[in-house]
C-alpha cells in the first residue's frame, strides 16, 4: 500500500466531506433540520470532524483491498466504492438515528440524510478511486 496514495485518499474523503456536511446541515437545510427538532442548538463541530477523519482513514485503507486500482479501470472502482460505501454509511449513520431519536418527521429526516449520503459519495468516490489508481511508469 502506497503511503502517498493512502494520504491522498484520506484527503479525497475529508476535504470535500467536511465543507459539504457543514453546508448541507448547517446552511442549506438548517431550517429543515431545525423543524425536525432532533439536533442540539450548539452542534459540536470537532466531534463531526473527528468522525469524518476516522471514516476517511478506514475508507482509504479499505479501498485498495476491495476495489481495482488499475489505471484504466479507476471508474469501475469508483462505482463499486460508491455502491458499497454509500449503503454502508447510510446504514450506520441514517437508519440508526431514525430508529432511536425523537424527531417530528422520520420520512423527512430519511429524505434529507439519504440525499446527503448520495451526494457525498458521488463526490468522494471518484476522488478516492483516482487517489488509488496505479501510476504510469515515469509519473
Amino acid at each position: 500500500m502506497s503511503k502517498g496514495s493512502f494520504w491522498l485518499a484520506v484527503a479525497a474523503y475529508l476535504v470535500p466531506t467536511f465543507p459539504l456536511g457543514y453546508f448541507w446541515h448547517l446552511v442549506a437545510f438548517q431550517e429543515r433540520y431545525e423543524r425536525l427538532a432532533m439536533y442540539r442548538p450548539d452542534v459540536i463541530i470537532p466531534f463531526g470532524l473527528a468522525s469524518m477523519l476516522i471514516q476517511a482513514v478506514v475508507f482509504a485503507a479499505a479501498y485498495p483491498r476491495l476495489f481495482d486500482t488499475a489505471r484504466e479501470g479507476w471508474w469501475r472502482g469508483a462505482l463499486g466504492f460508491f455502491a458499497v460505501a454509500s449503503v454502508l454509511s447510510w446504514s450506520f449513520t441514517t437508519l440508526p438515528v431514525a430508529a432511536k431519536f425523537q424527531m417530528t418527521s422520520v420520512p423527512g429526516f430519511l429524505t434529507l440524510e439519504t440525499g446527503f449520503t448520495l451526494l457525498q459519495f458521488a463526490v468522494v468516490s471518484p476522488l478516492i478511486a483516482l487517489a488509488w489508481r496505479q501510476r504510469m511508469v515515469g509519473e
